[in-house]
């Protein structure tokens, strides 16, 4: 008899839980190969360190920038350049610019060069005197023309009148007293340049019609008694006894009275480093006498007024003119 043997189906067992349906199922990303999306991604970025200052060196760096500031209240912040003799506020930029530049204007003096020379015939200059010698041995020349001239000779008068009117703290001189002025130069040989000269000297003379006669020593003490007397009295005095005040500290006094005067000077200047040579001298008796054409002026006679004159103007007045020379109002 054959035994029967049993069979089973073949059904596949279940190996592992894995394959149970509760579990997720198997990822199907593939994994990128090596330079694929790079071009999509961004570069990776290092790290940086950076060293943070302590406390205490800030506090050396703030300390070092520090300035301690103080208020002088004592001390004047107006100064008087021993150079130029201008008075400008320290400290302030428009006036410290302004002294810069007419201080070096100074210090280097105008030059007459060939530039003027040029143009000298065209703007009708005049040579008054050559070979006009100084105190100290040098020469020089006196020249002369209208104050209202222009090009290039009108250009170098107006910065040379602009560095009087500072020097001597005037006014500018307007047009009409141009218009009726004539301008007188003081040149002498460059040291630096042969062809070149020096502004060592400059005068204006004016057309004027009426001055005042200055008032003597003696005339002037007997106002200041009478002024004395009359604030003690408290009452009115009469006009013709007073005299003009035209410089208090000076002691300089006119009578009142206008006496007809031709010739007027109302700038004078001469340079620190040329002076006491004789050059506003021979300047003032270059105008006297070629002022007015064919009739020499006489300071003796009271032909020439001063305007009002500083304390060097003042003595160049009384030595050149020996009291003669009167005041007249610009």
């Amino acid at each position: 008899m054959s035994k029967v043997k049993r069979t089973y189906s073949s059904r596949s067992r279940l190996s592992h839980p894995s394959s149970s349906p509760s579990s997720s199922p198997p990822s199907t990303t593939k994994r990128k190969r090596f330079g694929e999306g790079a071009e999509n991604e961004p570069p990776t970025k290092k790290r940086t360190t950076t060293k943070t200052p302590s406390s205490g060196t800030l506090a050396k760096s703030k300390q070092s920038g520090l300035r301690q500031l103080h208020f002088s209240i004592e001390t004047s912040v107006l100064r008087a350049c021993t150079i130029c003799g201008l008075s400008y506020t320290r400290g302030a930029p428009d006036d410290e610019s302004l002294h810069r530049a007419h201080c070096s204007r100074v210090q280097r003096g105008m030059e007459w060069g060939r530039e003027e020379e040029r143009e000298a015939e065209k703007a009708g200059v005049n040579e008054i005197q050559a070979a006009a010698k100084l105190k100290n041995g040098k020469k020089g020349r006196i020249i002369c023309f209208k104050a209202n001239v222009g090009g290039r000779i009108g250009s170098k008068l107006a910065i040379l009148l602009e560095t009087i009117n500072l020097a001597l703290s005037s006014p500018p001189l307007s047009n009409e007293i141009l218009q009726s002025s004539k301008v007188y130069l003081y040149l002498i040989p460059s040291l630096t340049n042969a062809h070149r000269e020096k502004i060592v000297g400059c005068v204006i003379a004016q057309r004027i019609s009426t001055a005042m006669i200055v008032a003597a020593p003696s005339e002037t003490l007997l106002e200041r008694d009478f002024n004395q007397a009359t604030d003690r009295d408290s009452t009115p005095s009469s006009p013709t006894h007073r005299l003009v005040a035209v410089d208090t500290t000076s002691g300089l006094f006119c009578h009142p009275q206008a006496l007809p005067t031709p010739l007027g000077i109302p700038r004078l200047f001469v340079p620190s480093v040329h002076r006491r040579q004789g050059i506003a001298s021979r300047l003032l008796s270059a105008a006297a006498a070629t002022f007015i054409h064919g009739c020499p002026l006489d300071p003796l006679n009271g032909d020439v007024a001063f305007t009002q004159p500083t304390e060097g103007g003042h003595a160049v007045m009384q030595n050149w003119g020996r009291g003669g020379v009167r005041i007249y109002e610009e």
